[in-house]
């Protein structure tokens, strides 16, 4: 590293804390009643139900039946549109396909203090009622009313199979919903075609009480085999098929395990972890000033870049890149970070006061303190990097980078645990890989500048002898 002029730390240490302040408060601005969120803050964290407090359920097929992909696919369609309804909309839903298994997490409803989680639950496990009624006719609600209430022409299980397809259209893909009836949902989706062929009307597709799509009616059907065109992709296709399809399912979801945490436990957890982590903090900062002097203050200060830079990855204040839920375990990744960051200025400190205690010259001493320590503070960050990356992989949600890479791998696993280990590994994860940078480079710019000023050349603020001071 060349010569670090004076200012350095100055600009350094100014950069750290304004950082760390933007992270804590976020930018937010009013507009009367609208709010615009620029910079997130830690208030823009959402935390995962064992801190926020919520639901926890697993549902399976019942016993005896072995759910198809498919099935499976289309249950989790019924879930998530079912807890739409019910007004939870911050929720998690996973499959787990090795063992027939959705796993479903949300928390608490907002402002509603009588919720009941055990008939929510029930609610969703409910064997969905899909139907297809002509027109689309509704109320001020969104309910069906006049003709599309009093005409069904199809129910759930007149629909044999539906699916995603596409069509070559002029050199495009077009992709549509394909549907096959069965013998009796034919005969009757004829007559209705037929009739409403000539009107030119439409079919709306209803599950339960909600309507996810109304075609017009643009050919007579005759032989069972019907398709929805529109402006679909793959993923819309596929989506609106499972959702047709779980009208047809031909089993009840069963509650195979179910916990709840209250909002007011988890609150109060959060509240004491807070507290604790700024105690411990505090007594950590004081004794690597008195025990480390210079290099002990600058390591506090790496340490709450380090700390705002993890939280500024969790609560999504960096815009080309999503938050991630934070969980109790989540937490202790952000500790055991921070327990990384100090072990490694405690090597780098020590280092330098072995280099003096042997008399070398300050600088000498801090360029050869922080190349000595930096192999043995890679190593560690690094195998700590690892086992972060694995628990992410076999614990991850299946949409994660690291479980895509490592599917082939922990595939037997499931997304059982997903939201809860995946947390502690994400802070873990970038906890330690921002030591790198904060505890090592920010560290080694600053105590090089400080070092600079005539009232710090003293190699007792770096726990030398006299000796040193040329």
């Amino acid at each position: 590293m060349g010569k670090v002029k004076k200012p350095v730390f100055f600009i350094v240490c100014a950069l750290i804390l304004i950082f760390a302040a933007s992270v804590i408060f976020g930018y937010t601005y009013y507009y009367g009643d609208m709010e615009t969120v620029y910079v997130k803050g830690v208030n823009n964290i959402r935390f995962g139900i064992d801190i926020k407090g919520g639901v926890d359920v697993t549902f399976t097929p019942p016993e005896g039946i072995d759910a198809e992909d498919n099935q499976l696919d289309a249950a989790k369609q019924v879930i998530v549109q079912r807890m739409v309804n019910l007004g939870i909309t911050d929720y998690e839903s996973y499959i787990d396909y090795n063992n027939d298994r959705i796993i479903v997490r949300f928390p608490w409803k907002e402002g509603e203090a009588n919720f009941d989680p055990e008939a929510a639950v029930k609610e969703l496990g409910e064997t969905a009622e899909l139907t297809f009624r002509e027109g689309y006719e509704t109320d001020e609600l969104g309910m069906y009313t006049g003709v599309t209430k009093d005409n069904v022409i199809l129910v759930g299980s007149d629909v044999q199979e539906a699916y995603a397809a596409y069509q070559d259209n002029n050199g495009t893909r077009e992709w549509l919903v394909s549907l096959e009836l069965t013998d009796t949902g034919a005969e009757k989706f004829a007559e209705a075609t037929e009739r409403l062929y000539a009107e030119n009307g439409v079919i709306s597709i209803w599950m339960d009480e909600t309507c996810f799509s109304y075609p017009r009616v643009s050919a007579v059907i005759t032989d069972g085999k019907a398709t929805i065109s529109g402006n679909f992709d793959a993923d819309s296709a596929k989506e609106l098929a499972d959702k047709i399809n779980s009208g047809a399912l031909p089993f009840k979801l069963v509650t195979a395990s179910f916990s709840t945490i209250s909002p007011s436990l988890g609150t109060g957890a959060l509240e004491a972890m807070v507290i604790a982590g700024l105690i411990a903090f505090a007594f950590i900062a004081v004794f690597m000033v008195i025990v480390y002097r210079l290099p002990g203050a600058v390591a506090v200060i790496a340490l709450i870049g380090q700390v705002a830079g993890t939280l500024a990855f969790i609560s999504g204040y960096f815009g080309f890149m999503n938050g991630s839920i934070l969980t109790i375990p989540g937490i202790a990744g952000i500790i055991l970070a921070v327990g990384m960051g100090v072990d490694a200025n405690v090597i780098t400190s020590e280092r330098i006061k072995e280099e003096l205690i042997n008399g070398k010259t300050l600088n000498g001493s801090i360029e050869s303190g922080f190349k000595r320590a930096f192999s043995a503070i890679l190593d560690g960050n690094v195998t700590m990097i690892l086992v972060a990356i694995i628990l992410m992989g076999a614990f991850g949600t299946p949409d994660s980078i690291f479980s895509k890479l490592l599917h082939f791998v922990f595939f037997m696993f499931g997304p059982s645990t997903a939201g809860t280990i995946y947390s502690f590994g994400f802070t873990l994860l970038t906890g330690v890989a921002l030591n790198l940078f904060f505890g090592v480079f920010c560290s080694r710019l600053m105590l090089s500048s400080l070092s600079k000023f005539k009232v710090f050349r003293n190699p007792k603020f770096y726990g030398g002898g006299a000796k040193n001071e040329q």
